[in-house]
């Protein structure tokens, strides 16, 4: 219990016959250590963490050992590294509950575990980035492989005849497409979905839910049969597009509608407020300031669509040569080739085809650099251009505002005479 200790004390400015004041000092109970306290820390490199870590991976480690060696009969490498790790939470679990209390350690175990997940999968892209880079490593350095096309060269011909000229220009060609037709659709509807709320937006959002897991074969079947067997148009590069677009558009209608369901209220109904339509609002409130996210939403859907090789193979057909023109004859894209290339037996069309999953993925981390370029920085993060813009538009404004208040000659307001005094017959 804590010591209440009274003890007088005269007023200021009090009389010599006032009553004296009293004042309440609380103590501090003995028996509560001070490190109780204390603020936990929540970041940085503690050394106490550091070994309980250390320790923890050695007893998982040796106890692993034991039981694949020795104790029992166990085997493969999958139970090996799961034994380890679930024996290194349990250990280091232990080793923190001697120091802190029941929050302190499921805080630190669930640190541990997101961190090891974290690693695992940043360990997983290292593993297929650097191992399609060494694959591809004899294409690369060949400057035909970057200009030439497979029109001349055979599968028994060297890295140093042909090349991936025309799937890079069919891929760029299928995307180009597929963005013109998903990017105006997509946040078409994801606007309809979240700011109109019609009343066909729940039937919407379903069908948009069950096609974000839809199987690429069935949107090249359903292009396909549509587009080549009842409409009798050839195989093309249009028609890949398509089919990709169909891929991509319910991954865009479903990533905007999130982004736009964060754009905080408060901003349109001030616009409204303001007396603007609903689609001024829209256009000039909602989608700007959610034009990142909308940006990562395009992302999403391009990392989709570029990499899909079925619909594809069933709606462009196969094609050696560079073809140019979308709209007639079969068009190659790189996940295509890739899939081409390395069926084949011969380590020259093998290197060839790691040499496109490359190229592939520097592709991809083009697109989506234009992309964050395109979509710029978060709501209020301006740059300095932009800041310098905004800067000239208040400026404008103010000017605008001040000539709008400034008095103005009325045609209708009496005369006066030099002496300050109304003309004669103008009171009336």
């Amino acid at each position: 219990m804590t010591d209440l200790l009274a003890k007088p004390a005269a007023a200021p400015t009090a009389a010599a016959d006032a009553p004296a004041a009293t004042t309440v000092v609380v103590r501090q109970p003995a028996d509560v250590p001070d490190a109780a306290q204390r603020r936990r820390a929540l970041g940085g490199v503690v050394r106490g963490a550091v070994l309980n870590i250390l320790g923890a991976a050695a007893t998982g480690l040796c106890t692993a050992l034991l039981l694949f060696g020795r104790l029992a009969p166990l085997s493969g490498p999958l139970g090996f590294a799961a034994v380890t790790y679930l024996v290194f939470l349990a250990a280091y679990a232990l080793l923190c509950s001697l120091e802190h209390d029941g929050p302190a350690v499921r805080d630190r175990l669930m640190t541990v575990v997101l961190w090891s997940a974290a690693g695992l999968l940043f360990s997983a892209l290292v593993l297929v980035v650097g191992f399609t880079l060494w694959r591809g490593r004899e294409a690369l350095p060949h400057g035909n492989f970057f200009t030439q096309d497979m029109q001349l060269a055979g599968p028994l011909d060297p890295i140093t005849v042909g090349g991936i000229t025309h799937a890079m220009l069919g891929s760029l060609i299928m995307i180009a497409i597929a963005l013109a037709v998903t990017i105006p659709l997509g946040i078409a509807c994801a606007v309809y979905l979240n700011q109109t709320r019609g009343r066909f937006a729940r039937f919407v959002r379903t069908i948009v839910e069950a096609m974000t897991a839809l199987p690429s074969i069935v949107a090249g079947l359903f292009i396909y049969a549509t587009w080549i067997l009842i409409l009798h148009f050839p195989k093309s590069g249009l028609a890949a597009g398509l089919a990709i677009s169909v891929m991509m558009l319910p991954i865009i209608i479903r990533a905007s509608d999130v982004v736009l369901r964060l754009v905080p209220g408060n901003l349109t109904e001030a616009a409204e407020a303001l007396g603007a339509p609903r689609w001024r609002t829209v256009w000039h409130v909602v989608l700007p300031t959610a034009r990142s996210g909308l940006a990562t939403a395009v992302i999403l859907g391009t990392a989709r669509g570029i990499g899909e090789t079925s619909p594809v193979l069933l709606t462009a057909g196969y094609a050696t040569a560079v073809n140019a023109d979308p709209t007639n004859g079969p068009m190659l894209s790189l996940p295509l080739a890739v899939f081409t290339f390395v069926k084949s037996p011969e380590p020259a069309m093998v290197a060839r085809g790691f040499g496109a999953a490359a190229v592939l993925m520097l592709l991809v981390l083009v697109l989506f650099t234009i992309a964050r370029l395109i979509g710029g920085r978060g709501p209020g993060q301006l740059s300095k251009r932009q800041g310098r813009r905004a800067a000239r538009a208040s400026r404008r404004d103010v000017e605008r505002f001040d000539d709008l208040r400034a008095p103005r000659p009325s045609l209708f307001a009496p005369a006066a005479d030099p002496a300050g005094s109304p003309l004669p017959g103008e009171n009336s």
